[in-house]
C-alpha cells in the first residue's frame, strides 16, 4: 500500500462539501504543477492517477443505495466521472501536458459550485439554506437516521482520503 501523501495545506473545515472542494482544488493544483515540467512524466502520472482516484470516489458515492441526491444529479455526476475517466486515460497514454486544461477546468468548476454560498438578501438577512435538489452534487447534507432500516448503525457522510 502506498504511503499517504503529505499536503502543503489541508481543508479548513470538516464540512464534507468543503473537503470535497479542497480535494478537487488540490488535484487541480497537482495537475498544474505537473504540467509546468513536462519532462517529469512521473509527477504527471501521479497527478493524473490522484485525480482519477478522486473521481472514482465520487462515482462510487453516486451508486450507493443511501445516496441522498435525486436521480438526475446522480446521473450527471456519473456522466461527468466517465468523461474524467476517458480524459485521464487519454492523458496517461500521450502524456501531453498541453491537454490538461479540460481536467483542471472540470475540477475547478465543481469545486467552485461546492463552495458557493447563498447570497444574503437585500434586507441583511441570511438567505435560506438551499434545498437538497438545488445543492451541487457531492456530499449529502441530510443527517443520518438514528439507525438504518435493517438495524445497522447509520452510515457516515462521504470522507475523502487521497
Amino acid at each position: 500500500m502506498k504511503p499517504t501523501p503529505t499536503y502543503a495545506n489541508k481543508p479548513t473545515s470538516d464540512n464534507p462539501r468543503d473537503v470535497e472542494a479542497w480535494a478537487l482544488a488540490e488535484a487541480s493544483r497537482r495537475l498544474i504543477d505537473a504540467g509546468r515540467s513536462p519532462v517529469n512524466e512521473e509527477a504527471l502520472c501521479a497527478a493524473l492517477q490522484l485525480n482519477q482516484r478522486l473521481w472514482t470516489i465520487f462515482q462510487a458515492a453516486m451508486t450507493e443505495e443511501d445516496c441522498g441526491h435525486p436521480p438526475e444529479v446522480r446521473t450527471n455526476i456519473a456522466a461527468l466521472s466517465l468523461l474524467v475517466d476517458r480524459e485521464t486515460v487519454a492523458r496517461l497514454v500521450d502524456l501531453d501536458v498541453s491537454k490538461l486544461e479540460t481536467l483542471i477546468s472540470i475540477n475547478r468548476s465543481v469545486a467552485s459550485g461546492l463552495t458557493a454560498r447563498p447570497e444574503s438578501s437585500a434586507q441583511g438577512q441570511a438567505a435560506p439554506a438551499p434545498q437538497m435538489a438545488a445543492r451541487p452534487p457531492m456530499a449529502p447534507q441530510m443527517a443520518p437516521p438514528a439507525s438504518a432500516p435493517d438495524g445497522q448503525p447509520p452510515r457516515q457522510s462521504l470522507r475523502i482520503s487521497i
